[in-house]
């Protein structure tokens, strides 16, 4: 009889020890999806904020006093050229933000992160580009501000620069690491507890 007591305190114990441990991993989930989505707002700010600044800084320039909408947007061929360059920018957004979704849903070791950081390196090498083509239109055209836009191309150059090579270190160092999971898996043929694995972390149902 006191074996058979033992062995409930024993098994009642157990149980609350994996309700615990399920607490704290609920908790810690909850805490990275909440995490992910304050910096999916972060990027959707500076996107926004971006796109106004885009918009509104050729009204301030001294040429475009008097201008028209349609001579401040249509007449002017840099200022075209300045929105063609900005796409890879906000594609380079737009796969941040996944990537921030997919580390909120615990789907960092996959594929679809690897390819969006594959994306982010391939938008960050274009802008180098645009902004090496925009120095050379800046410096053979007289323009008023001349130094002011070969140091914002150097700005944009150098902080591109960093993000195409941590991207390109993250990615490596990620594919890597799911090349090797999806080895060992198709090796050992076991089936283990995966990352992307959603845990069910609401209250039990009250019995009727």
């Amino acid at each position: 009889m006191r074996n058979r007591d033992d062995t409930k305190l024993g098994n009642l114990a157990s149980r609350d020890t994996r309700s615990a441990e399920k607490r704290i991993l609920c908790y810690a989930l909850a805490m990275k999806r909440s995490s992910a989505i304050f910096l999916q707002i972060v990027i959707v700010l500076i996107g926004i904020c971006v796109l106004a600044l885009m918009l509104w800084e050729p009204h301030i320039e001294g040429r475009n006093v008097h201008a028209t909408l349609f001579e401040i947007y249509f007449k002017d061929p840099f200022l075209a050229y300045a929105y063609i360059a900005s796409i890879p920018f906000f594609v380079a957004l737009y796969q941040a933000f996944k990537l921030l979704g997919y580390a909120g849903q615990d789907k960092v070791f996959s594929r679809a992160a690897v390819k969006a950081l594959r994306t982010m390196k391939y938008c960050a090498i274009a802008i180098i580009g645009f902004v090496a083509v925009g120095e050379i239109f800046i410096m053979l055209n007289d323009s008023d501000d001349r130094a002011g836009g070969v140091f914002m191309g150097i700005l944009v150059t150098v902080g591109s620069i960093a993000i195409a090579v941590v991207a390109a270190i993250f990615e490596k160092n990620l594919r890597k690491a799911v090349n090797a999971r999806s080895k060992k898996d198709l090796t050992v043929g076991e089936k283990r507890p995966s990352s992307s694995r959603t845990m069910n972390c609401s209250p039990p149902r009250p019995k009727s």
